[in-house]
């Protein structure tokens, strides 16, 4: 996989922030220079921000005071560069400020090469966060990072995200927090994304049947979701594939007639923790992915599903996937089975090995009807939680279990 990494390293974001509080004298709304020469701007309202925004050049930093502002900020062609990026963060990680309400918190359209960190949105009723890139699938929005967001209370009904990402390549998404979005929508909705990593991020939610945590469709390929928690985030938690008007596809579908069309391919979920939702995981009309070393705990239907939803000529069943080296325990009372198959996929051609399967109310049932047969797997033996009552699912010392699940993900 060929994603992003955070172009600032976690040290050197602590020493940026300590650096620019340790030069001491910054006003708000105040124009400075840091000793490598990039401009720092801090800002304490919202006609700050936007003057802060228009005047932005590659290297700025705009650092925002806590406080509340006004949701609804939306900005187009910010341009950082290579190396250089502008960064929109929070004065004082410990108090980010808070964007409440508007119809999307904040939309950035043809964005690139620029940071957002430690900020907060509440309360939008679009969507939380919306990157775009504006409609024109030949110029994406591209090197992007959201780090240590936090985004509440979208919607709450209908469609509305809590991070809406269409048309973006090579992104990051860390260490963010999404609770609550709307009935309809996603914690994270992705349309047409490319070389992306999405990691240690929380999603909580409900248990509504119409919403998923994190969702990657409209030809969205290559990306990477990596030890996230997901608390009963929707009915998908995490929806690899799904369903797409046409004409939102990216790369357009017209540029390639002949080809194999797919709402996602080569995606890779690993290391996560599921908490609830009916199906962990769902492969729809998706190709070539895989899902391993996941810890998945009382899903209420389904480990997982395989489904085709997208039906239009030359899409490709949903097909090749991998489910492997996953820890599964379940409760047979309202279980519809290991795996949920529907109709026009190829769930002949999906790989089963290694996952561990235990019935936590009736242990001698955990073996699982499968649509290929499982290489190597473990089935009825108590994988011994610390203690998954209060929500702590490591294992101890000892565990059948403990080549598979979140924490057996390899470095």
């Amino acid at each position: 996989m060929n994603a992003m990494r955070p172009r600032v390293r976690r040290g050197r974001r602590v020493a940026l922030v300590l650096g620019l509080f340790g030069a001491g004298a910054l006003r708000a709304g105040g124009i400075a220079a840091d000793p490598d020469g990039a401009t720092t701007v801090r800002v304490r309202d919202a006609d700050g921000l936007r003057k802060a925004l228009t005047g932005a050049k590659p290297g700025v930093r705009i650092l925002v005071d806590p406080g509340e502002y006004p949701g609804g900020v939306s900005f187009s062609g910010l341009a950082g560069s290579s190396g250089r990026p502008i960064v929109i963060a929070g004065a004082d990680p410990a108090r980010p400020p808070e964007f409440v309400g508007g119809g999307t918190g904040l939309q950035l359209t043809d964005a690139s090469h620029v940071e957002l960190r430690d900020l907060a949105f509440r309360g939008a009723t679009g969507n939380g966060v919306n990157l775009d890139d504006g409609g024109t699938p030949e110029t994406p929005a591209h090197h992007v990072l959201l780090s240590r967001l936090r985004v509440t209370d979208v919607g709450p009904a209908g469609n509305h995200d809590g991070l809406k990402l269409s048309g973006l390549t090579d992104f990051r998404v860390e260490e963010c927090v999404l609770e609550r979005w709307g009935t309809g929508g996603s914690g994270v909705d992705m349309v047409g994304c490319r070389r992306g990593v999405l990691e240690g991020n929380t999603l909580r939610h409900t248990e509504e049947q119409n919403a998923s945590g994190i969702q990657m469709k409209g030809g969205t390929s290559h990306v990477v979701v990596r030890r996230n928690r997901f608390e009963r985030a929707g009915g998908r938690a995490v929806n690899l594939g799904g369903s797409t008007g046409l004409a939102y596809f990216r790369p357009p579908l017209d540029q390639d007639p002949g080809g194999e069309h797919v709402e996602a391919r080569d995606i890779v979920v690993e290391g996560n923790t599921f908490v609830g939702s009916a199906a962990a995981v769902a492969f729809v009309g998706a190709t070539d992915s895989v899902v391993r070393f996941n810890t998945i705990y009382r899903p209420g239907r389904w480990a997982l599903r395989i489904l085709q939803e997208t039906r239009a000529p030359g899409f490709v069943p949903c097909r090749k996937g991998e489910f492997t080296d996953n820890l599964v325990v379940f409760e047979t009372v309202g279980w519809g089975g290991a795996v949920n198959v529907g109709p026009g996929t190829e769930p002949e051609t999906f790989t089963f090995a290694r996952n561990v399967w235990y019935a936590a109310d009736r242990p001698a049932s955990s073996r699982p009807e499968l649509p290929t047969a499982e290489r190597d797997g473990v089935y009825g033996k108590d994988p011994m939680f610390v203690d998954a009552a209060k929500g702590d699912l490591t294992l101890r010392r000892g565990s059948p279990a403990a080549k598979a699940g979140a924490t057996a993900l390899p470095k």
